[in-house]
């Protein structure tokens, strides 16, 4: 009776592991796609693009300002919008095949463009864009507030799908490469 229990028991342990195991996987998968880079490529970004086992096909390139980049094999080609992985498929798509029979293409961005701060604050100018910049640390990079400055009143410049809007930022929103931001003056 006692062994009967136990194989039961072993039986239902086997189970719920094998549950735990297939959803630990799955969520693996889940948050690999959902850690894939969103941003999309724009005039001015520097990236490298990689061949495994092939060092001459090791390339920096900075997208023109039409978006285009020249690789071996592939000439000139559009990469503004298209994401890291995006690019990396193209390219993979274009060299297999042809040229290649399994190639394994690696993009990385080595400098973002950059984003420009004037108006009221000390030192206006371009800026390296970095990963989880707001707007205080952006003005922050520009020497601060002039005395003048409006804290409530920054206006931003920003491409969104090829047309530039202006919308108002509060300290803690989020700069984007390309961003041109205007700090206003303040009247009292």
């Amino acid at each position: 009776m006692k062994d009967v229990a136990f194989c039961q028991l072993a039986g239902w342990l086997k189970s719920v592991c094998i549950t735990l195991i297939m959803g630990f996987s799955g969520l693996s998968i889940a948050t690999e796609t959902m850690s894939l880079s969103r941003y999309e490529l724009g005039a001015g970004d520097k990236i490298s693009i990689s061949v495994y086992g092939e060092d001459d096909m090791e390339k920096e390139l900075i997208l023109t300002d039409a978006g285009t980049v020249s690789y071996p094999f592939l000439g000139e080609f559009m990469a503004k919008g298209l994401t890291v992985g995006q690019l990396e498929e193209h390219i993979t798509g274009q060299l297999k095949g042809g040229y290649f029979i399994d190639p394994r293409v690696t993009v990385s961005i080595k400098e973002y463009r950059k984003f420009f701060v004037s108006g009221e604050v000390k030192s206006p100018g371009g800026f390296s864009f970095e990963p989880g910049l707001t707007l205080e640390k952006a003005i922050a990079l520009a020497g601060g507030f002039t005395q003048r400055a409006s804290k409530k009143d920054a206006m931003v410049t920003r491409e969104n799908s090829g047309q530039a809007v202006e919308q108002q930022l509060s300290l803690n929103d989020s700069v984007l490469p390309g961003d041109i931001i205007v700090i206003n003056e303040s009247f009292f």
